[in-house]
């Protein structure tokens, strides 16, 4: 079984579009190029954030491709599996080892409101069917489906089930995954506006979605809370919480597409069902990015190239 290393700032990346409809890797490359110059610890292809109930799989290919010829030899790259199939999660689980991932993020079934044991048998399934670590996402917010303590219980046998992505929007989560099972599984605050509350309570990492649009900033957060920091980080994390907010609302690809474009590493298109911002709500959006981008902080020296690290 593969190790990986869950601590540090995972950014959830955007899917960039042309209008064409096609997959833009050029602007793709300058944001994974202002994600490395940030120092983020690896990245997520194909999550929420990255319109995954949009793409095909060969996309997802294409996507994981230009990543892995751009990115320094060995950095990190996540895929996350959003299937509405156990039969598709554990075909996409197979595949992305092929290609070479390193890691797996594991919503559960998609569309269908799975009680716990066919979430756990689900789960179980895609382990099987893989070497590659998993992250879970416990999203109940949006996705419906709450993974209970009793359920990562019924999951200890599955080693390669090693971490999740902690998006329950209650902090106390996280101390009662700690209480309960040690460091056994890794935990990742999963929700922007509540990502340093969860840092300080013990997450060793923070999958992220401003950080599409603003890098630095998210990544001088991470390492000045774990540095023990904490008032340096908090003042930073005072000015960007407007901007963390877009990241809880239904149209979070949109708002932070919009942000991304603002600070020059993203375009707004987004593929159908999804539209573009128009009218009062995109003035409105807007204006929290200017206000922002208006009062942007000086930062601390926090950034560094990514470089391999040891497990």
């Amino acid at each position: 079984m593969a190790q990986f290393n869950w601590n540090g700032v995972f950014p959830a990346l955007l899917t960039p579009f042309n209008t064409s409809d096609e997959i833009d890797l050029e602007v793709f490359r300058t944001n994974l190029q202002a994600q490395l110059d940030a120092g983020v610890d690896g990245i997520i292809l194909g999550g929420s954030l990255g319109e995954a109930s949009s793409l095909s799989n060969e996309e997802k290919k294409q996507l994981y491709f230009a990543a892995r010829e751009f990115l320094p030899e060995g950095f990190p790259i996540i895929v996350n599996i959003a299937e509405q199939t156990t039969r598709a999660a554990t075909n996409l689980a197979r595949e992305a080892e092929s290609w070479g991932a390193n890691a797996l993020m594991l919503l559960p079934p998609m569309r269908y409101n799975a009680d716990a044991n066919e979430t756990v048998t689900y789960f179980k399934s895609v382990a099987e069917a893989t070497s590659l670590p998993i992250m879970l996402y416990n999203n109940p917010v949006d996705y419906k489906i709450m993974i209970t303590l009793e359920m990562f219980e019924a999951l200890l046998p599955y080693k390669n089930i090693q971490a999740v992505k902690e998006s329950t929007r209650d902090v106390i989560n996280i101390t009662r995954m700690i209480n309960r099972f040690g460091d056994r599984y890794k935990i990742l605050t999963g929700v922007d506006p509540l990502a340093m509350e969860s840092l300080v309570l013990g997450a060793c990492g923070w999958v992220a979605g401003l950080v599409d649009a603003f890098p630095k900033e998210t990544v001088a957060i991470f390492r000045l809370v774990k540095s023990g920091d904490v008032e340096a980080a908090l003042k930073i994390y005072r000015w960007f919480m407007p901007l963390l907010e877009l990241d809880i609302h239904p149209k979070l690809v949109q708002y932070i597409k919009l942000a991304a474009t603002a600070t020059g590493i993203g375009t707004e298109h987004v593929r159908a069902p999804r539209l573009p911002l128009t009218g009062e709500e995109r003035t409105r959006v807007q204006k929290v990015i200017d206000d922002a981008l208006a009062a942007r902080p000086a930062l601390p020296d926090t950034t560094s190239a990514w470089k391999p690290q040891t497990v």
